[in-house]
């Protein structure tokens, strides 16, 4: 049987190696590139994005050593303070880093007052974009911001059904959302991933959430499942791996 084909735009690498910090109580079990490589053998994997949690803070020694085991078809999503140097933003760029994660939920990153002056520099210097780990209830407050971003995505379809329209108006302005992280959300998935879908077909980014640290429940593989039957084969494929593809910059 053929494996279905995933880029997976949301993973994380928790290697004990490196410095992990206690987050609000919580201190994450160790899910190193070998167990996530054991997790999607059943999968064609065509690449995919680590993102830094927020139990790892600025950290970028993890990520170096992540994107090295993995390969060059990932890419990095790390945390950094806005007063990062320019050289070491082009070093991380280099690396293969291709983002910065703003943690709204959990911290560990730079503030939302930083957002639009770094999120402005980074993409100019390195054409980098940012991405929002963030309720949609909050996003109402950041419209008026993150519609005037050159590249932005949300993560896990912004969690919430009640600020889902606030996002679907985002999507109308161009900003990505990922498809992940089904056991976060407080709605159906399926028609959350139609409604964007629908609005704009290069929009939605899957991504497994391995290891789902702290979710209601881990990703399975019928998540993947799900997108197919909720888009049909084709168009699903945009969501897999398509999208990301072109998002990421992988050839």
């Amino acid at each position: 049987m053929k494996k279905v084909s995933i880029f997976d735009a949301h993973l994380h690498i928790i290697d004990p190696r490196f410095p992990v910090a206690e987050n609000q109580g919580y201190l994450p079990p160790a899910f190193t590139a070998a167990d996530y490589a054991q997790s999607v053998e059943n999968f064609e994997v065509t690449g995919g994005a680590i993102v830094s949690g927020s139990f790892q803070g600025f950290d970028q020694s993890y990520l170096w050593d992540a994107l090295e085991m993995l390969g060059d078809r990932f890419a990095g999503v790390t945390q950094l303070p806005a007063d990062t140097p320019d050289e070491e933003i082009l070093r991380l760029h280099a690396k293969g880093v291709r983002a910065v994660r703003f943690n709204v939920m959990r911290g560990g990153s730079e503030t939302l007052e930083r957002l639009d002056h770094f999120a402005r520099r980074i993409h100019d210097l390195a054409g980098w974009h940012a991405e929002l780990y963030i309720d949609s209830r909050d996003l109402m407050e950041l419209k008026g911001i993150i519609r005037q971003l050159p590249a932005v995505s949300i993560d896990h379809l912004g969690l919430s059904k009640q600020g889902f329209p606030e996002l679907l108006k985002l999507v109308d302005h161009g900003v990505k959302v990922k498809a992940t992280g089904f056991g976060r959300v407080d709605f159906e998935p399926a028609d959350a991933i139609r409604s964007i879908h629908k609005l704009n077909p290069e929009a939605l980014l899957f991504g497994t959430d391995l290891p789902s640290t702290r979710a209601k429940r881990a990703f399975q593989a019928s998540d993947v499942t799900m997108i197919q039957e909720a888009l049909g084969e084709q168009e699903a494929e945009k969501v897999l791996y398509r999208n990301a593809l072109a998002w990421y910059g992988i050839e």
